[in-house]
């Protein structure tokens, strides 16, 4: 991945906390799956919607920081693993309504201040080539 300096939703960027890296332990070869806490844009059907999820990839080897892991980070074919998402009427993801209160305290800001990058995480980062 690499980070963009202007917001193009049709480039499919993404914000990343970077304070949110998680790694498991490497496996036999020094391979690990590692993932990051990510929010971004989308339009369907003509509507823009704000998502909340994870950017999430095996990398060949371990991680040392965010960086490295959004350097290595290469294949975007899947895209983010959203866990919520918010078009201005209507909510989809988590059914407990503490997690939905908790994204949504996250995806209505966001998309009322949309293109603006949120709070708390940085952007935009995309897989499309520079």
């Amino acid at each position: 991945m690499h980070r963009e300096t202007r917001f193009l939703i049709s480039r499919k960027p993404y914000a990343i906390d970077l304070d949110s890296l998680r790694v498991t332990e490497p496996g036999p070869h020094g391979s690990a799956w590692a993932q990051v806490d990510a929010v971004w844009f989308r339009r369907r059907n003509g509507i823009t919607i704000a998502c909340t999820g994870t950017l999430r990839d095996l990398q060949d080897r371990t991680p040392g920081d965010v960086h490295e892991f959004l350097a290595a980070f290469t294949d975007g074919r899947y895209g983010g693993n959203c866990h919520g998402r918010w078009d201005g009427e209507r909510y989809w993801g988590a059914q407990t309504p503490f997690q939905m209160a908790l994204d949504l305290t996250v995806l209505e800001p966001m998309l009322a201040d949309y293109p603006n990058i949120p709070e708390g995480y940085d952007g935009w980062w995309t897989f499309q080539p520079a």
